[in-house]
């Protein structure tokens, strides 16, 4: 039986271990987390950090496994390249995948390849970032180097608040290292991300589409998806191009690609943030709906070395996601939906029970759960998408 190691083993990458053991392989975890779910699905479990990328690779030759996934994780991703790479298993470059999971290295590789990029500098250390603030225009953005899911980040519109959002990012930074960039205005409704397919170096999946924010708690956290995207075909073409000379540049041959970007008052296209993984959130179960294939389990064959059988139907029109969450802390009871929104809801997925701690939603990890519409028409999808903060109520107890 062929082996996988799988990094992470969260109740999001849980549907990663299950798909490959339906596919027949042996599953392998390795988690930090003494309490990750997917320890009781995977069929060994080792708790060792994901990052920790030499004793990862001890247990990949122990095991003499035949693949490495780091499934919708931005922080294992380069562990997985750096495996699979000593052990000459199926990847991308490692040097690439490093340099899409750090963003100062990033922002440095489009600078240096013609690609369209705001100001940005990198800092190891609070004081130089802090003696930097003459030498931006504002408003800018500052985040850690190596974190996701809007985890660390801050936009600041002036100099109020500077020294604490670089504290705040540096609490977030595994490495200690942070960016500071300019931030670049769109000149359309959403951010524009997703994730793509790629295979033998070329896109096969352009799953592009509108990324929904909550002003009332933290305008950078992503709040759901929506599909088609809402941008002119002139914009989204050069997008697409965008993000395939890049892929060339970087000489991706095969896997998934989590995105996001914008294009600014110029018509310019800006990368924002690109990661070598599937995106969390769920995207991949919304990509199924709204292209009719499974995208986890091409993944999954694309790490063992496995032919793909691609057929990508016609994308279906109007889905889209919502992460259910708080803007108040307290103890979860249950949530109520209006019957406005219900008859939209084709699945609910809700983490918490009664009783569970709910945390304010400052970071996607906080969600408390994903709910999947399906809607009649573009109209509609983004007005409820715009109104769903008062279309269900999060129900909590004292604390």
């Amino acid at each position: 039986m062929k082996k996988l190691l799988l990094l992470g083993g969260s109740a999001q990458q849980v549907i990663a271990i299950e798909n490959a053991k339906k596919l027949g392989y042996y599953t392998i975890l390795c988690d930090y987390l003494t309490d990750n779910p997917g320890q009781y699905v995977a069929d060994k479990f080792y708790l060792d950090s994901t990052t920790d990328k030499e004793k990862i690779l001890q247990i990949a030759e122990n095991e003499k496994i035949d693949g490495i996934v780091a499934y919708a994780s931005d922080p294992a991703a380069p562990t997985a390249a750096f495996v699979a790479e000593k052990l000459g298993l199926p990847t991308n470059p490692y040097i690439s995948v490093e340099t899409l999971c750090n963003k100062d290295k990033f922002r440095d590789f489009l600078k240096n390849n013609g690609f369209n990029t705001p100001l940005a500098m990198g800092f190891a250390d609070k004081e130089s970032a802090i003696l930097s603030i003459d030498k931006f225009s504002f408003p800018v953005i500052i985040k850690p180097v190596d974190s996701s899911g809007s985890k660390g980040a801050t936009v600041l519109k002036s100099k109020d608040g500077f020294e604490k959002a670089v504290e705040f990012a540096f609490s977030f930074s595994r490495g200690n290292r942070i960016v500071i960039e300019e931030f670049i205005e769109k000149n359309h409704p959403y951010l524009i991300g997703g994730d793509l397919f790629v295979s033998d170096g070329r896109v096969v999946m352009w799953g592009l589409m509108n990324c929904h924010r909550d002003s009332r708690v933290n305008s950078l956290v992503p709040v759901g998806k929506s599909y088609p995207p809402i941008i002119s075909d002139e914009y989204l073409n050069a997008i697409k191009s965008t993000l395939q000379t890049m892929i060339d540049k970087l000489k991706i041959k095969s896997g998934a690609m989590n995105v996001e970007l914008i294009v600014d008052n110029r018509g310019k296209v800006f990368l924002i943030d690109v990661g070598p993984r599937n995106g969390g959130n769920m995207i991949p179960d919304l990509l199924g709906y709204i292209f009719n294939i499974d995208v986890v389990e091409m993944t999954i064959k694309t790490a063992m070395g496995d032919k793909l059988l691609l057929d990508i139907g016609k994308p279906k029109q109007y889905y889209a996601t919502h992460n259910l969450h708080s803007s108040k802390r307290g103890i979860f009871d249950h949530i109520e939906y209006s019957k406005e929104i219900e008859k939209y809801i084709i699945r609910k997925c809700e983490y918490k029970k009664t009783g569970d701690k709910v945390e304010y939603f400052d970071n996607a990890s906080k969600a408390l759960g994903i709910i999947f519409f399906k809607f009649d028409s573009e109209k509609q999808m983004i007005d409820m998408l715009d109104n769903i903060s008062n279309l269900y109520k999060v129900v909590l107890k004292e604390d």
